[in-house]
Formats: structure tokens, C-alpha cells, sequence
């Protein structure tokens, strides 16, 4: 076993998840994943926890939802009781073939999310990761050989997440008392939105590995202007790219995208929630350099500010602040690292892609 697969399992044990004697673990993974899934029941096991490993398959996941009709989803109250009494989650992540589902509706996917919303707001009350192994899929998605995919995605994840967390510590001080943040790039975004009452959180891999980003919620209704998301968004199997959106009074009240708009349009209609805002987020992982169309990394990308339409994490709203609720919550980056900056209450504290608090900085 390649070492640098230990060393992962043991970031997710011991960082990500704190798993503890006696603990009930749900780890949830493609069968390409399995010398990690290996490595993750060694350090279960030393720990004294109970692991339960379901097997995660696109193509049975591709062969249901094109069986079913979308009025029969009902929330599964099978894995909901499994969910409930688990204590740390772990979903790793890879693609043998990343556009598996590009044939079922969309009508149909969107659906299915709506049902199985409430097992997703259980699995995130208890302590979960997400992460990445390199498999042969995303890595051919990635543009990359299966050799520089897996540099890649080690380089990312088995890293010092203490230096990284005080080095991203620096913006979340600047967030945490702010006002209002203004995000600017070329002359296709300008927004701003409300953080009053919001609550930034400092992404040093506890629940995302790799982890890399400072993010938070918006107010809901606070959302002015337009954005073009100039990276790629790959979403249930479909390419969107161009995804552009211009939100009056919180609500996204015209959109368009260069290709798969209906994609984008399915997105927006899942629900009322999904037409707001419910995540701004920052990326600061510098080994996350390349664009590789997995949002796990590419949102953590220094250089780009990614923002998710739907659902608002818990964690992110303060108290008596509104917290905007959806079925959905989905990702779109915006590329800052050219004729860009982000202004907090007035004052400019990135442009460029570098930050105030980083060598090259100009004001």
C-alpha cells in the first residue's frame, strides 16, 4: 500500500473526525477506494470504534434513479435509522466514470434530493468528512496522469492543517466583524451582500478533506448585482460553463450559462431556497493550483472565491439571523487572480488573489 494512503486515513481519524473508543463509523466509498477503506478499519479498529463500510456505485446509483418515477421518493427511513445511530461519517470520493448520471433527468435528480434531505441534515448533526481518492476517473476528468493526479490530491490533503489553519485565521478575523463584502472581477461581477450576524468559519479539513477555505452565509435577502462564474461547474454528470446569475433583494431574478443552461435552471428550481444565496466562500489551499473539475478541490483553489446557491450551514448563522433552507446547495467559482480585488466595509483586502496579509499585496 502506497504509504501516503495511511498517512490520509490517519488525517481523517485523528484531524477530521476525532474518532474515539466505542464510536459507531458509517464510511461510505466506491470499491476503487478500497486499499483507504483498508487502512481507515486498521485505525478504527486500534481505536476500539465499530466501522460499518456501505459501497458506493455509480452505475447502481444511474440504474435506480432511471427505474423510478420521481413521485415514489420518500425519505428512506432505513438509512435515516442508520444515521441516527452512527457517530462520525466518512464519504470518500472518486469517479470511474464522472458522467454516469449525465442520462437521468434532471427533474429526476432533483427530486431524489428533495427526499433524501432530511438523512442529509443527520449525517451533518454528527461528525463527518468528506475527501478524495485519486482513481483513474477523476484523474482522466482532471486532465492529468493517474501518477500526477495522485501527487496532486496527497500534496493537497496530508499537509500541516495547523499552519494552515492560523495562516487562513488571518481573513476570518477580518470577516467575523465586517458589515458588508463587495466581490469584483473584470467587468462581469460585481456583488455585494450583507455578513451582519453571519459567522465565518476557518476550513482546516474537519469536515472537508482537503480543506483550504474561509467561508459563510450571506444574509438572505441582502444579495445585489451579478456574477459570471468563469470556471466550470460539473454538476450530476453535465458540464455547466459561463453560469451567470444577478440576484435583486437576495433573489436570483435572471440567469443564463454558455452551455447545459438547463442544468443551471433545474439548480435554481429545486426550491424557493435555491434561488439565494447560501455560502460565500474564499479558497486559500496554495497547493490546490490547477482547476480540475472536482469541486471538493477546486473550491479551495487560492486565487478564487466560490459561491453556492441553497442551503446555508447551520454553523455559519448566528443567532436570530436568517438562515436560508434548501434541498440543494451548489458551488460556482469565480477566477480572482486578474484584475479583481474584495473590498470588506470599504476597505480592500484582497486583489488579485493576494491577500493584505501576504507578500505583494498592493492596496
Amino acid at each position: 500500500m502506497d504509504p501516503r494512503i495511511r498517512e490520509q486515513a490517519q488525517v481523517l481519524v485523528e484531524h477530521s473526525t476525532r474518532v474515539e473508543k466505542g464510536d459507531n463509523v458509517v464510511i461510505v466509498a466506491p470499491a476503487v477506494a478500497a486499499d483507504l477503506v483498508v487502512a481507515l478499519h486498521e485505525l478504527i479498529g486500534d481505536k476500539g470504534a465499530h466501522p460499518f463500510y456501505m459501497a458506493s456505485d455509480s452505475r447502481a446509483a444511474r440504474a435506480y434513479l432511471r427505474a423510478s418515477d420521481p413521485e415514489d421518493f420518500e425519505t428512506p427511513s432505513h438509512i435515516m435509522a442508520l444515521f441516527k445511530e452512527m457517530d462520525v461519517y466518512i464519504s470518500i470520493r472518486t469517479e470511474v466514470n464522472a458522467t454516469e448520471t449525465s442520462d437521468v433527468a434532471p427533474e429526476v435528480l432533483a427530486a431524489h434530493s428533495r427526499a433524501m434531505s432530511p438523512t442529509l441534515e443527520e449525517r451533518l448533526s454528527k461528525r463527518w468528512v468528506a475527501t478524495q481518492f485519486p482513481g483513474t476517473g477523476s484523474a482522466q476528468l482532471a486532465e492529468m496522469s493517474l501518477e500526477g493526479y495522485e501527487n496532486f490530491v496527497w500534496d493537497a490533503i496530508n499537509k500541516d492543517w495547523d499552519a494552515q489553519r492560523t495562516h487562513q485565521q488571518q481573513l476570518v478575523e477580518i470577516l467575523n466583524p465586517a458589515s458588508e463584502i463587495r466581490i469584483v472581477s473584470g467587468d462581469t461581477t460585481d456583488l455585494t451582500m450583507s455578513l451582519e450576524n453571519m459567522i465565518t468559519i476557518n476550513d482546516s479539513g474537519m469536515h472537508n478533506m482537503p480543506g483550504g477555505e474561509v467561508f459563510t452565509a450571506p444574509v438572505p435577502d441582502s444579495v445585489e448585482g451579478e456574477v459570471l462564474f468563469d470556471l466550470p461547474l460539473y454538476h450530476q454528470g453535465r458540464e455547466v460553463t459561463g453560469a451567470w446569475l444577478k440576484f435583486e433583494d437576495g433573489v436570483v431574478v435572471e440567469h443564463a450559462a454558455e452551455k447545459n443552461e438547463a442544468v443551471l435552471t433545474n439548480i435554481l428550481n429545486t426550491d424557493d431556497g435555491a434561488r439565494r444565496l447560501g455560502e460565500l466562500g474564499i479558497g486559500m489551499n496554495r497547493d490546490i493550483d490547477r482547476f480540475t473539475y472536482n469541486m471538493l478541490f477546486d473550491e479551495k483553489m487560492g486565487d478564487t472565491v466560490h459561491m453556492a446557491v441553497g442551503r446555508a450551514y447551520d454553523e455559519c448563522v448566528g443567532e436570530g439571523a436568517e438562515q436560508n433552507q434548501s434541498a440543494t446547495h451548489v458551488d460556482m467559482i469565480v477566477d480572482m487572480a486578474e484584475d479583481s480585488f474584495i473590498e470588506v466595509d470599504g476597505e480592500v483586502v484582497q486583489r488579485n488573489g493576494t491577500f493584505r496579509f501576504e507578500d505583494g499585496f498592493e492596496a
